[in-house]
């Protein structure tokens, strides 16, 4: 699949019009034939990124919870691996994904675990999301609770939530 795949695929059916120069629209058409691709899919790749859809999917597989196990470990690979301009294109917009709380504070420290190793701010979406009300552990053994309770990621923490391993770990 192309960089510009998961846009490609979607149905078309409104239209959207702007208005610029001579030399803009050349310029446009000039970088979309290097690309190899028609203007209306070059302007959407930079308005809509690719990465924004990748992060959406992989919220979207964190909300099903047959998958949600690897979703999250789909969605902590892609998050590590992002350049800093891919993590903010991506992360910028909140998904349209409708999350459990518990779900919704776990991507969100996800993200801003992954902002923070990186030294960017962290999307204020994710500021919008209520820390639970109730501890969540990443474990149910009662010996693990004191480990957790000290060395989950502070993003974690702040939302009551206590885990084992964090982005770039594996359990």
């Amino acid at each position: 699949m192309s960089q510009h795949g998961c846009m490609a695929q979607t149905s078309k059916s409104e239209q959207l019009q702007i208005r610029v120069s001579v030399a803009q629209k050349a310029a446009i058409q000039a970088r979309a034939k290097r690309a190899g691709i028609d203007m209306s899919s070059y302007v959407l790749s930079r308005v809509l990124p690719a990465v924004a859809q990748q992060f959406a999917d992989s919220v979207l597989a964190c909300s099903r919870r047959e998958g949600s196990r690897f979703g999250f470990a789909d969605l902590n690979a892609l998050l590590s691996r992002w350049t800093v301009s891919e993590l903010e294109a991506a992360v910028a917009e909140r998904p349209d994904v409708d999350l459990g709380r518990h779900a919704a504070n776990y991507v969100a420290a996800m993200v801003e675990l992954a902002c923070a190793r990186q030294g960017v701010r962290a999307p204020g979406w994710t500021g919008d999301i209520p820390p639970l009300k109730e501890p969540a552990f990443g474990s149910s053994l009662m010996s693990l609770r004191l480990y957790l309770l000290t060395h989950s990621p502070p993003p974690f923490r702040r939302r009551n939530l206590f885990i084992d391993s964090s982005l770039g770990a594996q359990v």
